[in-house]
């Protein structure tokens, strides 16, 4: 039993190329299953999330990251009787426009097409690969996924303007995104806000006193842990530790966000979108919590100088790559040199570097840039 105000199905405003309904699988679940077949989806496996390989081999990737934003949406969505296929789907798909080299590599092309009077943002480049680069299908370019799941990878992030973005006013831009959409900035929060202090603390980058100190929550739910389990190895204590502090994160998703449901007395999807604001969200109190947190890991993680040199160089590797394509378009496979024909160079170099993997960028570079 779906609740009122979640999307259901039945009323999706269905897609851009209308197909024939599936016998046993809704619409929000055949998008899942595109997304999950889709080419973009597989090369998330071979792209940076926080740390390289050059750590370890088990840490999280942009793949593995989103696999666990699914499980925590997924679990999120059926707590709030919303759609958890339309959830799942768009868990799944939220990180499908992300360059090689995580934030780094973003950093980078976004200065390089910027160079150009252009610029580069990960959800709008996701809708490009669903919506033309994924070619699975004769009868259409793209994914044709459900103008759901499209307008949930550009809105559940953040609010385009409709000056800005005329190109995308058919995702009513003026109005909220409906809660399963929502909750997926939220639940990447969640997911990486916790994981990137166990791939920390594993890299050893971050020490158990240095989590401790810096991060109140775990220190609090730390000293319950110890009494607890006196005698348990330091990482099982951060384990049990680390597991507390993303319940807590989760329950209070919950907990508030169907507070803030019930007072705005919203009883439909309609009035959702209508909202002044998004309703989903943390209690003051544990969001005060969530950006301690995150403030921890950018003054200690993100930004350490063991990872600078690395950053370096993806930065550079993206950099050179860019300015060698831009002076020898040639060199472009015959497909790009194509689109180069109907779009700006800037933008088809763009988009052929966003696609690449960690691995395979690095042969290029290797290629052209020796």
């Amino acid at each position: 039993m779906l609740a009122a105000y979640a999307v259901h199905v039945t009323q999706s405003r269905g897609r851009r190329f209308p197909e024939a309904r599936h016998p046993y699988r809704n619409d929000f679940q055949r998008d899942r299953d595109r997304v999950i077949h889709a080419r973009a989806f597989r090369r998330l496996e071979a792209k940076t999330q926080v740390f390289t390989r050059r750590y370890s081999d088990h840490f999280r990737n942009r793949l593995t990251h989103t696999l666990e934003v699914s499980q925590v949406s997924r679990t999120i969505a059926g707590a709030l009787d919303l759609n958890v296929d339309l959830a799942e789907a768009l868990a799944l798909v939220h990180d499908i426009g992300h360059p090689p080299f995580g934030h780094a590599g973003e950093k980078a092309l976004d200065a390089a097409m910027r160079e150009h009077g252009l610029f580069f943002d990960h959800n709008l480049h996701a809708l490009r690969i669903v919506e033309d680069f994924e070619q699975r299908y004769a009868a259409f370019r793209g994914l044709n996924l459900t103008f759901e799941v499209r307008e949930g990878i550009i809105k559940h992030s953040r609010d385009y303007d409709e000056k800005e973005h005329p190109e995308l006013a058919e995702y009513l831009l003026n109005q909220r995104p409906p809660l399963e959409a929502q909750l997926i900035d939220l639940t990447d929060e969640i997911a990486y806000n916790t994981a990137d202090l166990d791939d920390g603390y594993e890299a050893h980058l971050l020490s158990l006193e240095q989590i401790r100190e810096g991060v109140p929550l775990f220190e609090r739910f730390f000293g319950e842990v110890a009494q607890t389990y006196p005698d348990a190895p330091d990482k099982l204590k951060f384990n049990e530790t680390l597991k507390r502090v993303l319940n807590l994160f989760v329950d209070d998703l919950i907990r508030n966000t169907q507070r803030r449901v019930t007072g705005a007395r919203v009883q439909s999807v309609d009035e959702v979108r209508s909202h002044p604001e998004r309703l989903a969200g943390f209690s003051p109190e544990v969001e005060a919590e969530r950006r301690r947190n995150k403030e921890f890991l950018y003054e200690n993680l993100y930004f350490s100088p063991s990872l600078a040199d690395e950053k370096d160089d993806a930065e550079r590797i993206i950099r050179d790559l860019f300015t060698f394509w831009m002076t020898h378009p040639e060199s472009l496979p015959r497909s790009y040199r194509e689109k180069a024909e109907e779009e700006s160079l800037a933008r088809v170099i763009c988009d052929y570097i966003a696609g690449m993997t960690d691995p395979f960028i690095f042969e290029q570079h290797e290629k052209y840039c020796g």
